[in-house]
């Protein structure tokens, strides 16, 4: 592991007991089994949804990409403003929108019922 991704562990330690594993050549930052951050050549991303979303927007904050297959895929991790890094404060409060987006996208889709059954 880097010295940065290192950093990051004990820098989202209010969240709890955060872990870094190796993941498509940087590492997941998780809490719980729930990746809320990526790390990816020293940089930070975190998790965001439509509810977050605006916040890195107004922020200017871009998201993750990659090339694949010739093509540029977008991911919903955007990189994690220069505060986090900076104030615990600061960490504690994006990391726990991190988190609320990826336990929202976590949660399992509502069982649907073949067609042609009724309820009950």
């Amino acid at each position: 592991m880097s010295e940065f991704t290192d950093h990051l562990v004990e820098t989202f330690a209010a969240l709890g007991a955060v872990r870094a594993r190796r993941m498509f050549g940087g590492h997941g930052l998780y809490l719980d089994g729930v990746m809320f951050g990526l790390v990816v050549d020293d940089v930070l991303y975190l998790k965001a949804d439509a509810q977050t979303l605006p916040r890195f927007a107004e922020l200017g904050l871009p998201c993750f990409e990659y090339a694949r297959n010739g093509r540029t895929v977008q991911v919903s991790y955007h990189r994690a403003p220069d505060e986090v890094l900076e104030s615990p404060d600061a960490a504690a409060q994006w990391g726990r929108l991190a988190l609320a987006a990826a336990l929202r996208a976590a949660r399992p889709a509502k069982a649907r019922r073949p067609r042609g059954q009724s309820a009950g």
